[in-house]
Parts: C-alpha cells; structure tokens; sequence
C-alpha cells in the first residue's frame, strides 16, 4: 500500500515540475481573470513563507517518510481528493468559532506574535529586546521557554468561556511559526510538556473543549518555521564565533538557522510530516488548519501525503473532519474557488460580495494575534458586526483569542466573548445553519444597515447598529422586488410582541416592539416568502 501511495505521489509531482529540477520554483503569478467581488485569488507570489527549498528535496523528503499510511479510500492525489472529499455537515452551519494565538511569544508580549523574527534584528525590537532581556548572544528567544509557565492555566475556565461566547468550535495553534509545541510530543523534544508549562496544554484544552460538545481542531504555523529568522551578517557571525544561541549545538534544530542546507530542509520536512501524524493520531481534530507556508506548489506532494493521512485516520474513526487553508494552497489550478479537499480560509479580510459554498474568515480579537501587553481589543458590537458581514455573506467567522503567558485569558478579551455570546443567545437562530440571501445587505449612511440571512423559508434580517425607533423599512422587500409569495408573518427575536407590518412601494414597512429585547443588533424574522436553497456544496468551492 506504502509503495502504491508513494508512487502516485511522484505521479503527481512529476506533472508539475521535471525530473532534477534543484532551484527554488515559487509560483508564478496567477494573469487569468479574477472575481474579486467573491474573493478569488491564487498564490501570493510576494508573500507565501514556504521554505525556500527544491522539488527535488520535496522529493527526497516524500521517499524517506516511512510512517506507514492508514488503509481508505483516499490517496495522495488531487483526483483522489476530488472524488472523495465532502464538507463536514457540522461545519457548514457552524458559523462561529474561536482560534488562538499562544506560545513563547506571549512571554515578551511585545509588538507581536512574530516577536522571534524581529528580535534577531539591529535597532528597532531587536535594540529593545537587548534593552530589557539582554542581547541576543546572551538572551535568545529560546531563553523564553523557562518564563512561558502557564501557572494560571485552567483549561476548564476556558471551555466554559469558550462555550458562554456561542461559539461551535475551538481551534489553539498548536504550534506557531517558532516551531514551539503546545502538545506532548515523541517527534520534537521542543514542546510544552517537556520544557516550559510541563503541561500538554493541547490535550488538556482537547478534553475540556469536547466534554461540552464542541468540536476541537488546531491551527498549524510551523512550516514557516525553517526560514523564519533572518538576522543581520554581523549578529549571525558573533553566535558562530561563540557558538552561542542559534548556533549552539542544543538548540540548532530549534532554530533552523545554522544549518539550512538541502539535507536540513529534507530533514525538517519529513518532521513537518511526522509533527501531522502525531497530531492527527494523539488527538483525532476535527478541522487542521495551516498557514501560508504550505501554498505553493513545489509542497503538493508533502501536504497531499498529510491529506490522505488524515483522511482515511477520519474514515476509520467514524468522523466528519477538514483542512483549512488559504489562497491557493489546495487548488492545483492556480485558483481558489477550484479548492479540492479543504475549506478555504480568508486571513482578516471578508469577500466584498456573496461566496457561496464553505469558507471561513479568520480574524483578531484585538490589535495583535499574539498577546501583547499594549493590545487594544474590540468591543463585543464591532466583533458581532463582523460576524453579521461574514454570515450574510454565506461565511463563518473565526475569532482569535490572545492569552497572556500565565495562561489567563485578559478580562478584557473575556468580556467581548460574553458580549458576544449575550447577543447570539439571543440572536443565534439568524446565525447558526444558515445561508445567504439573495443580496447580503442594504441601508447604511442615512438609512439603517439590515444584513440578511436564510433558514428553510425564514429571511432573517439583522439590523445593525442603533434601535432605529417605532419602525423600520425593509426596501429589498417592496412590492415590485420581493420573492415570490406573501409576507405572513413578521417576529423579532427575543420579543414576544406581534408585529404589524404593511408591504408598500417603498418597502416592507415593520412596526418594531416598544423595547428592544437586545443591543448591538436586532433580528426580525420573516416568512411568507419563497427562499433560495441552501448555497453549500460538496466541496466547499462556489456554486457554478
């Protein structure tokens, strides 16, 4: 089986790129038309954090894998892919759910989550990072494994605060661009149970998340990890002198920096691969994330080995599961509304228009992914208006949270989490298993901002902002634009009252309730008219 699988990976690889081939190939960029209005794009050739490495030590790294591949029906191939991948049903109308950014990082709590690669610097972070800890021959980032302790860290705190906030699933970085893992692990000697927490905060977070029904996955940054620190010629010349931090024997497969030959990169690859197996048989997620690092497509055959995996792992367990990736990273045509087996993430930013089929949004609670101690963090109501914008336009949105190295949750994150939980509370019929609308939205400047969702024959029409007072005008339901059908009958969520309403020219005319059952937004509900099916699709890419 082993044999078979490898093969129809080197089949795979070989359409893309010749035999021999030994310089970098990054993707070319992607000059046919794009619907921008829906998102669509390739690879961003300028930005993808993919080691800088070699079909040809893709390869090499592919035929030294020796993990024995788990029987089903899929295999590492796109056309394997296509014939067998589905959207999990959960996920398709999970609509909210929360990722997080946590790790070494979080000890400095400064600038960001790349605090790693800027501390390697002259000047600038790299001059405060000496101020404060010492410089860098000294002080490494590695120095902040003793300081990340998690002391504070209740993993059933948190599952119950993840739970208050609505959301259907947690998805924690495992491990992020530094490479440090939060799990216990038997590949890298460089995670949480060993040094640090002495904890396996992945594990822990597992069981708490799942024991309240909620479906548990991780993010996985650590691709990116091989290139990640480039300091200065002088900086890198002194720790080679002195054998110091990133060229100290004990720590050099931490750091991937004093040795990135084609040998170190095959190395670190087959360690990418085997880092994935053990999280995919330790803890069986429910969705595996990945970050730019995997775009291109030099990797395909490695990420495709990981897929499969996966996959079949899912099949044997009796489990509905997914990738999540980004850009172009799982489309082989060059183009994202063609993704084959994984549902396509967006990075902060929400398509302009109405995709229909699967997609997600992740995006920050505050000013940093990482916690950083001057971080400012978004109200419960900018956080729901964001949520409104993704839903309507068939999406899910995915809340990153920012802990602090102690491993507490800053009140401040906390309290928009149960803003936001108060609201769906309320307002979670409008959210949860729905889909867009014919239009996503109307209103705005000098009329009120109405976001529309469907449920069976239900539109669901989301006011965002401020109580607009006695009445509300619905101009997309006006006698010469609405469905077919009659309106019958008009009820806000969280109100009891019966709301009187008339169709005019001008709109659909509702009179609201005297008090408003909520804040941030208000929800009506309405029936009678004929809704479009369902806009999800097997796949996940947009409906031809």
């Amino acid at each position: 089986m082993r044999k078979t699988l490898l093969l129809l990976t080197a089949l795979s690889f070989n359409l893309l790129y010749a035999l021999g081939q030994d310089t970098p190939q990054h993707d070319k960029a992607y000059t046919g038309p794009l619907n921008k209005v829906i998102g669509e794009a390739g690879n961003d050739t300028g930005f993808d954090m993919a080691p800088e490495t070699t079909p040809k030590v893709v390869a090499a790294a592919v035929s030294s894998i020796k993990t024995k591949m788990p029987v089903g029906p899929f295999q590492p191939n796109w056309e394997s892919l296509k014939a067998n991948y589905k959207v999990p049903e959960w996920y398709k109308g999970a609509k909210f759910g929360l990722c997080m950014h946590w790790g070494l990082y979080s000890v400095p709590a400064y600038h960001n989550e790349w605090y790693e690669k800027h501390m390697y610097t002259d000047g600038g972070i790299g001059a405060w990072h000496a101020q404060h800890f010492g410089e860098q021959d000294k002080f490494g980032y590695k120095d902040f494994i003793p300081m990340f302790s998690a002391e504070k860290f209740d993993p059933e705190a948190w599952a119950d605060l993840i739970q208050k906030s609505g959301a259907r699933f947690f998805m924690p970085a495992c491990q992020h661009h530094d490479g440090f893992a939060l799990w216990d692990s038997q590949v890298t000697p460089f995670n949480a149970k060993q040094m640090g927490p002495k904890r396996d905060l992945i594990g822990e977070l597992c069981k708490a998340v799942r024991k309240r029904g909620l479906k548990f996955g991780f993010t996985n940054h650590q691709i990116e990890n091989f290139q990640f620190i480039n300091p200065p010629q002088a900086m890198l010349d002194k720790m080679k002198a002195e054998q110091a931090d990133l060229f100290d024997p004990k720590w050099a497969s931490f750091y991937n920096v004093a040795d990135r030959s084609d040998e170190a990169c095959r190395k670190f690859l087959v360690g990418w691969f085997e880092r994935n197996v053990e999280l995919i048989d330790k803890y069986q997620p429910d969705m595996l994330w990945f970050d730019n690092g995997v775009d291109q497509r030099y990797l395909d055959p490695l990420k495709l080995m990981v897929a499969a995996y996966y996959y079949n792992s899912a099949r044997k367990w009796g489990k509905e599961v997914s990738l999540n990736t980004k850009k172009a990273a799982f489309a082989p045509s060059g183009v994202n509304t063609a993704t084959i087996g994984s549902v396509l993430d967006f990075e902060g930013k929400t398509p302009p228009g109405i995709r229909t089929g699967t997609w997600d949004v992740d995006t920050e609670i505050g000013s940093t992914w990482g916690y950083t101690s001057d971080m400012r963090v978004s109200n419960a109501s900018a956080i729901v208006g964001r949520l409104i914008d993704i839903v309507s336009k068939n999406g899910t949105m995915m809340l990153n949270l920012s802990p602090k190295a102690d491993g507490t949750i800053p009140q401040e994150q906390q309290q928009t989490l149960l803003g936001v939980g108060k609201w769906l509370a309320v307002n979670g019929d409008a959210v949860y298993d729905t889909h867009n609308w014919i239009t996503f939205a109307e209103g705005g400047q000098d009329a009120p901002k109405i976001y529309f969702t469907v449920k069976g024959d239900a539109l669901y029409a989301i006011i965002l902002g401020k109580w607009p007072g006695e009445s509300v005008t619905i101009t997309s339901l006006a006698q010469d634009k609405a469905p077919e059908g009659k309106v019958t009958s008009v009820t806000m969520l969280g109100s009891k009252e019966k709301l009187k309403f008339t169709q005019e020219v001008a709109g659909l005319k509702i009179n609201l309730p005297v008090a408003a059952p909520c804040d941030i937004a208000y929800t009506l509900k309405i029936t009678g008219l004929k809704m479009n099916p369902a806009t999800t699709t097997a796949s996940g890419s947009p409906m031809n």
